[in-house]
């Protein structure tokens, strides 16, 4: 669980705003992080006005998670403002840069920004609310105890007066110590269903994303780098397409580093033209020679192949070291003795292999950027998960100091981790540097796919001896995974919570040539479609209930039996609903949220299948908003579930083949389930954790166990629409 440590006498710094009004900048430590590699904490600046508005400068992004309205709503509750007269502000990504990192870390991501921010937020909402009572005090020449603050009005016997009146007077006191911040008991404001401030822009059209930005003079572009990724640009023929209607220029893109990661710009050459369309149709018919480099003979299904051959052997031990697996894991019990439980058991218990193939952000918004880069100055807007990353990653590009780099944040239409990973912004900035014209860069869909940072494949398989009781004595679980992020291939399985006494994890790698990065609840995602269904074969092989198998092992733990008790409770579980119709259930722990999924599912004598309803049990400790928690329930269950029903990337000759929508799936209204409750079982006992993206993992599982009980045939690989019903 996440359990960030933080001190209420951090240094605050005080000063008066442009407008007259109170501004407090709050740095807090970088120790606070919950866990060794993850991003900072935040800084920000709150600003009261003579109006009484209050505006809250922060630098995560908005991507459909929330993050502008969760923020202001932590700072609201502290101050004690009305909801109505709170404003959000983008933070300044060049200022954060060149003033030693202003906010401390402008990244958005791992479902934190509640979780790990929280305390500082709320502090400074606190502070600035006891440095207007102070200021009234003074003025009214009685002690602060006695002054009243209340939805931005202080009172005390006949005086009152507005927060907007004092913030100035407030701007100049420091406080002896500073408050405490406020016991859940005592929210008023979180905890409450609160409309998203983002909202209205998104529904009235005046919402800017990339695409929407235009300057004067700008031009268009349509890249491609090497289809094969690693390889390299060998020759193009422009004079072949020079003639073009629209046609302006070809610029090659030059990749720096051998291996580029997935921010790096990778070898490839851009088209500029005056409408994107005659820049896409021309770089379409372009001559292009390519070196597809040592990814040419790799193929998913020569990867699978290498995997059956790790799987069928011993894996590297996993050891509890590094945050990166369970404590239930390493108990200091002689791992070759958990092989010796096994040989010696009459009950043994062997997997057969679980797969998921490499998987695709595939955001609804193409990947673009605008850039206008003059001598004195650059300019670029883009959408980013982290607006510091790509300003300086923009300013690497150009060789030139981030003092007159200027990046403008705009909308995201879909982030999942993508917006951490594209190299559109060197491709922008790099392309008007070489051309002296503004230009608008947009990747087709076809060439995102190709480029982009993939969620990595996983193949898993397990070995378990099984006692008088039915419940596992030793338990032995081999994932393979690709070989450049091998964490993704222990989250969720390594640190299961089931109390098997003689436990083991095996890792293996493959050789791959894709770039492989974050995706929602990344590791996870993949991991838990191959435990929970382990699992219920556990169970069932036991004679166990898969529930209750569930909560016999998760005993003592309550967060875990929190969530499964509720779901025995309010679900209506059964495993018996006649032919044709399942049910079915997954929990895994993500992100600091234990978070369980119960699915019902029909599935046709055709074999078609259709997800009647999904019921979500989430206790991430603490919600701020019931409301926006729900939506991301909901959202990251159906994005998982895009991936797992119709989803899924062909890799032949080292390139990625299915690079549309036409080929790569996605759910549809049409395929939505038409009931999705969500429980919110929270523990409320000083942890938090995400809600972004704790859903994910468990709804595919849970409907890969419906199916099986719909049918009797278990589904161990995806996408779930071409199997075999």
């Amino acid at each position: 669980m996440n359990q960030p440590s933080f001190s209420r006498r951090s240094f605050l710094k005080i000063s008066s705003s442009a407008a007259g009004g109170l501004m407090i900048g709050f740095n807090f430590p970088v120790g606070a992080s919950a866990a060794v590699g993850d991003p900072g904490e935040i800084n920000a600046w709150l600003t009261i006005d003579p109006d009484n508005v209050v505006s809250i400068v922060t630098p995560q992004t908005e991507m459909g998670q929330g993050a502008w309205t969760s923020i202001p709503m932590m700072i609201a509750e502290e101050l004690d403002v009305a909801w109505e007269n709170v404003r959000h502000v983008r933070a300044d990504a060049n200022r954060h840069v060149n003033n030693g990192n202003l906010y401390t870390t402008t990244s958005t991501g791992g479902s934190t920004t509640v979780s790990r921010r929280h305390p500082y937020m709320m502090q400074a909402g606190a502070s600035a609310r006891e440095r207007l009572k102070e200021a009234a005090a003074l003025a009214w020449g009685v002690p602060r105890s006695e002054v009243q603050a209340s939805q931005g009005m202080l009172m005390s016997g006949s005086n009152h007066g507005t927060y907007g009146e004092f913030a100035a007077a407030a701007a100049q006191i420091t406080l002896d110590e500073e408050p405490k911040i406020k016991e859940y008991k005592d929210w008023w404001l979180l905890g409450n269903p609160t409309k998203r401030l983002d909202v209205p822009e998104k529904t009235n059209g005046t919402a800017v994303y990339p695409i929407d930005v235009n300057v004067d003079g700008m031009v268009y572009a349509a890249v491609q780098a090497c289809p094969v990724p690693e390889g390299r640009l060998v020759s193009y023929d422009f004079d072949a397409v020079k003639g073009m209607p629209g046609v302006i220029a070809a610029v090659e893109l030059e990749q720096v580093k051998d291996v580029p990661a997935f921010t790096d710009l990778r070898s490839g050459v851009a088209i500029v033209a005056e409408s994107w369309f005659q820049a896409k149709n021309a770089l379409a018919v372009m001559p292009i020679v390519w070196d597809n480099g040592r990814g040419a003979n790799i193929s998913f299904e020569s990867q699978t192949a290498e995997a059956m051959s790790f799987l069928a052997g011993q894996g590297t031990l996993v050891k509890n070291e590094d945050g990166n697996i369970g404590k239930n894991l390493d108990k200091g019990v002689n791992h070759d003795a958990v092989y010796d439980v096994i040989a010696a058991s009459s009950n043994v218990v062997t997997g057969e292999v679980y797969s998921r193939p490499f998987e695709s952000h595939v955001t609804m918004m193409p990947p673009c950027a605008v850039a206008d880069v003059k001598p004195e100055r650059a300019d670029l807007w883009t959408f980013t998960q982290d607006i510091a990353r790509s300003l300086n990653e923009a300013a690497d590009q150009l060789g030139r100091d981030t003092t007159n780099v200027f990046l403008h944040q705009t909308y995201l239409g879909g982030g999942f981790g993508g917006g951490y990973n594209m190299d559109v912004h060197r491709q922008a900035v790099a392309i008007s540097a070489a051309i002296g014209r503004p230009v608008k860069v947009i990747r087709s869909r076809e060439e995102d796919i190709a480029q982009d940072s993939q969620r990595p494949p996983m193949w898993g398989n397990y070995k378990a001896a099984l006692g008088e009781d039915g419940l596992p004595t030793a338990l032995v679980t081999h994932v393979v995974g690709e070989e450049k992020m091998p964490v993704f291939s222990q989250r969720g399985v390594a640190n299961m919570p089931y109390l098997i006494p003689n436990r083991r994890h095996e890792y293996s790698a493959v050789q791959n040539h894709i770039p492989i990065g974050y995706h929602r609840a990344p590791g996870a995602n993949a991991t838990g479609f191959f435990t929970e269904q382990m699992v219920d074969e556990l169970a069932q092989a036991g004679g166990w209930d898969p529930l209750d198998w569930r909560i016999k092992l998760t005993e003592g733990n309550e967060p875990w039996q929190r969530v499964l008790l509720a779901m025995k409770e309010k679900s209506g579980w059964s495993t018996e609903l006649g032919n044709g119709v399942g049910m079915g259930c997954g929990v895994v722990e993500s992100h600091g949220t234990i978070a369980g999924c119960v699915a019902t599912v029909e599935v046709s004598r055709r074999g078609q299948i259709f997800i009647d309803r999904l019921q979500f049990f989430i206790n991430s400790g603490y919600v701020i908003n019931p409301l926006g928690a729900t939506e991301q329930a909901e959202s990251s269950a159906i994005w998982e579930l895009s991936h797992a029903m119709f989803g899924g990337l062909q890799v032949r000759d080292g390139r990625i083949v299915n690079t549309n929508f036409d080929s790569y799936g996605m759910m549809r209204m049409a395929d939505t389930p038409p009931r999705i409750e969500v429980h919110l079982e929270m523990s409320e006992d000083q942890w938090w954790g995400g809600l972004g993206e704790p859903t994910g993992p468990p709804v595919v599982p849970a409907v890969a166990n419906a199916i099986y009980y719909a049918t009797g045939t278990r589904i161990r690989s995806t996408p779930f629409a071409a199997a075999e019903l």
